[in-house]
């Protein structure tokens, strides 16, 4: 047996999980993405995906999607550097640059690319990129492949910010960067104090907006307009996978920072371009989000409704303002069960444990989507409490 295989056959922690009987991961579902999906032939009740909007399924998206490759085709075979632009890249970009209130904006292939092309370059050996310590994986990948400094603070805490601020050589450039809204906790970034600390200390502000666009803000702008602070932020990044139905991500900025990119940025200049179809079902998610905000509206109806009840119920919830709704349980086998056990019942929702948190930290991720009723909802909250209460999690006042 070679080295690589030695070292990498005694990684067993899935076998583990799975001879338990509660392995969660990759449940190949047989239908389309809807509040409800088959699995195993079993209809489902879905609080697991980010389709917040829930328009991966909304006519005029798979229409636009069917109408770019009947015009373009399935693939652009290239980068969008070479052979792979389209008229229709370069109309989303400006839809997206408009809609933010910034000069320009670059679609990338996925969200992650965004983060990993853009945190990685902007910034030179002698900067400083400060992040929160919960940030998303993607940008952890992108400063981690960047030669600045990287200084990290506190999750949301702005008196940890201010003091890695200090550290900082006031004549360098200094990048904060931070999500909007937090993936896994759901929070929301403090986003004008983080805007104060930055004109303060002179330093510019990045934000991954992937779950905030089409969450929150007017018709759906982000975290950054929800605090009025969009003109103040230098570069806001997202992702179509989410609310947008589709698959890629954008950044958005200054011509100049834009400019930069476009030729600097590796994971834009040397990936293949975003598919004609994925292009156009983004454009299409993009005009419904804008011209129906009654989604967004009933979106939230049922965000706060649910966090009602999961309050009512004794769940511990954290600090959560958004249809990310993290269910602590603070056992990695336990959350396990619990997912396992909630799938069974008929709900879906996804496991978030150790290392993707601490082991104190795991929990269950329960998300909404505007397209789940009032009734879908009762359903769900009914099994969670039941399920809950078997694994003796509602007890302590805490689940």
């Amino acid at each position: 047996m070679n080295l690589l295989e030695e070292k990498l056959r005694k990684y067993d922690a899935p076998q583990k999980v799975k001879a338990m009987g509660i392995y969660p991961y990759f449940r190949v579902i047989e239908s389309d993405q809807d509040t409800e999906v088959t699995i195993n032939g079993k209809k489902v009740l879905m609080f697991g995906s980010n389709a917040y909007l829930g328009l991966t399924n909304h006519p005029k998206v798979k229409e636009a999607a069917i109408a770019a490759i009947k015009k373009y085709g399935t693939g652009m075979a290239g980068s969008r550097f070479l052979n792979g632009t389209l008229d229709i890249h370069i109309e989303l970009e400006k839809k997206i640059a408009d809609f933010l209130g910034k000069d320009d904006a670059i679609v990338y292939p996925t969200g992650f690319q965004v983060n990993v092309g853009v945190v990685s370059c902007v910034t030179g050996r002698e900067d400083f990129i400060i992040w929160d310590e919960l940030d998303h994986a993607s940008i952890i990948e992108g400063h981690r492949l960047s030669f600045s400094q990287r200084i990290k603070f506190r999750h949301n805490n702005m008196e940890s910010l201010e003091t890695q601020l200090q550290k900082c050589d006031p004549s360098k450039i200094k990048l904060i960067v931070v999500d909007g809204v937090f993936s896994m906790e759901g929070d929301i970034a403090n986003l004008p104090e983080i805007v104060r600390l930055a004109k303060k200390y002179d330093a510019n502000v990045m934000v991954d907006e992937a779950h905030g666009i089409g969450v929150l803000g007017r018709q759906g702008r982000g975290a950054c307009d929800h605090f009025g602070v969009l003109p103040d932020v230098d570069l806001i990044g997202g992702t179509f996978s989410k609310s947008l139905a589709s698959i890629g991500g954008f950044i958005a900025g200054s011509d100049a920072v834009i400019n930069f990119l476009r030729h600097n940025s590796r994971s834009y200049i040397f990936s293949a371009s975003n598919t004609p179809a994925a292009t156009a079902a983004a454009m299409a998610a993009f005009d419904i989000m804008i011209n129906e905000p009654e989604r967004m509206q009933h979106l939230w109806d049922l965000t706060h409704y649910a966090l009602k009840h999961f309050r009512a119920m004794g769940c511990e919830i954290g600090h959560t303002a958004t249809p990310i709704i993290p269910l602590f349980i603070r056992d990695n086998d336990k959350t396990f069960w619990v997912t396992t056990t909630l799938f069974e019942e008929g709900v879906f929702v996804n496991p978030v444990v150790a290392p993707a948190v601490a082991s104190a930290d795991t929990l269950i991720r329960f998300s909404l989507m505007a397209t789940h009723t009032f009734e879908q909802l009762d359903r769900a909250l009914e099994t969670i409490e039941r399920v809950f209460k078997k694994a003796g999690l509602l007890e302590n006042k805490k689940c």
